[in-house]
Parts: structure tokens; sequence; C-alpha cells
């Protein structure tokens, strides 16, 4: 009997569901959705598949028994609104093999990089970029 009541509550959910993002999309114009999809659209792209260096790499780096890096702090001035889009993107810089955001004041980053041959200010700034796309009116 539980099966049964967990399957027809999961139909009626899906169902409803199903047919509640159909309205909202087709007959409303998707304006829940559309933050969401042009955020995607915008920060899609600049995740390719195969990065320039990956973390296995980083860690063959680091945990050779000795290491030719040359780690740096390096401050980054941003122009991105305060709030949400600086937030943003000192959380999307760790996604960066190799980069850590450490510290967000007023308009400044400071990111930590375990080599500073790396372009990561380079790729930083096209960071922020797409992320000032994605915040645009």
């Amino acid at each position: 009997m539980k099966l049964w009541e967990g399957g027809l509550l999961s139909l009626s959910a899906f169902l409803l569901g199903f047919v509640a993002a159909y309205i909202q999309v087709f007959r409303f114009g998707a304006p829940l959705f559309e933050p969401v999809l042009k955020g995607w659209a915008v920060l899609y792209p600049r995740f390719e598949l195969v990065p320039a260096i990956d973390g296995l790499q980083v860690a063959t780096l680091a945990l050779r028994p000795r290491p030719d890096l040359a780690p740096a702090l390096l401050e980054l001035p941003l122009s991105l609104a305060p709030g949400a889009p600086r937030v943003l993107m000192t959380a999307a810089i760790g996604l960066m093999p190799g980069t850590l955001g450490v510290c967000l004041e007023g308009d400044r980053l400071r990111l930590h990089v375990l080599d500073e041959r790396l372009p990561a200010a380079a790729e930083a700034q096209a960071l922020e970029k797409c992320i000032a796309r994605v915040f645009a009116p």
C-alpha cells in the first residue's frame, strides 16, 4: 500500500511541477528563470572541459620533493559592484586550479596563487568581465 501511495504522490508532484513550469515559461515568459538562464549563458562558455592546468597537475607540482613553485599574493583591483558580484568573483576564483581568493576588502581582491608565472591575473580579469555581464541590467 505504501508503494502505491509513494508512487501516486511522486507522480502528482511531477505533473504539478511540469504544468507549473510549462505555464511559467510559455504563458508568462519565464521571469523567474531569466536571471538563472542569463547567468548560465554568460558564464558557461568560460568553463572549458580541459583547463590550462588541472587539479592533478597542481597536486603534482606541489607534492614533488623539490617543487618548482613561486607562490605569491596578488592584489587585483575590482570594478564589480559591491555585494553579490564581488562575493561571486571571490568564490569563483577558487575554481581556477592553483588560485584562491584570500581577502576581499573594498574594491581590492587579494589572490593567492601557487605559481606567479601562471596567467592568474589575466584569467581573473576575464572572469570579472563575465561576472559583470551576469549582473548587467
